[in-house]
């Protein structure tokens, strides 16, 4: 093991040679993982009141009570409660889709920090975390799946368990950027099932789903219900950002 004084002067030495730079921009900021100020105030970090099924900001003040947006109480969630990081806009996009197709891995630390934070109240004894799947072909292109490092680093934040297989997803579905509601429901439908040799890891316990984006919500959903058939007691989800009605 490395003595303190040791561990320092490598630390040093580590940020002269590579000195650290913000997510967004890439100037020099003080601290590894960080924002500059400009990309900190174009980046909208979710806080306040939320929808407590979909974690999508609301006016007025929290009485206590749970609170849902218009959208949740026209149309149930399959899972107890739901929160999200940020809202998918400005600097926040430019985040996701830098993670998901600009192999900036070294983005989803500083972000399960954000999603660990904003997690906080519904996190639950023995919860097991689990990402949302990617087909294999399209895990086979982009060489990663962005959920599975956001959920590895929010495990590791919240010190639970994490079990990156423990959903697959069968049948390759298509881009849903520019389908209905309905047909994105449809499109996933049966898509996403356990793992056979999983089962184990969920049954009985409370899952904290992963994701990248949370849109109309069908993916999460069709994780949600696979997670019910692999018998886990309680369902609840955590993106790092979330569309906003209008965005």
């Amino acid at each position: 093991m490395l003595d303190s004084a040791i561990r320092d002067r490598i630390q040093t030495a580590l940020h002269l040679l590579y000195p650290p730079r913000c997510l967004g921009c890439g100037e020099m900021v003080d601290s590894d993982f960080g924002l500059c100020g400009p990309c900190w105030r174009d980046t909208p970090f979710i806080g306040g009141v939320v929808c407590d099924a979909c974690g999508v900001p609301l006016p007025g003040l929290n009485d206590g009570h749970r609170i849902e947006c218009d959208d949740c109480m026209r149309r149930p969630r399959p899972w107890e409660q739901g929160r999200a990081a940020l809202l998918y806009q400005s600097g926040a996009r430019k985040m996701v889709l830098a993670l998901k197709h600009g192999d900036r891995q070294d983005i989803a630390r500083p972000a399960a920090r954000w999603m660990a934070s904003a997690a906080r109240s519904i996190v639950q004894p023995d919860m097991v975390v689990v990402p949302v799947p990617l087909h294999w072909s399209r895990l086979l292109k982009r060489r990663y799946n962005q959920a599975a490092l956001l959920s590895s680093a929010v495990a590791g934040v919240l010190q639970l368990d994490h079990c990156p297989d423990a959903l697959q997803r069968r049948k390759r579905t298509g881009m849903l950027d520019h389908k209905t509601h309905d047909q994105r429901f449809d499109e996933l439908s049966e898509a996403i099932v356990p793992h056979p040799r999983r089962q184990q890891r969920l049954n009985g316990r409370p899952v904290l789903l992963i994701d990248d984006v949370m849109t109309s919500g069908a993916t999460l959903s069709a994780c949600a219900v696979a997670s019910r058939k692999a018998g886990a007691s309680d369902v609840f989800v955590l993106a790092l950002a979330r569309v906003a009605k209008g965005d």
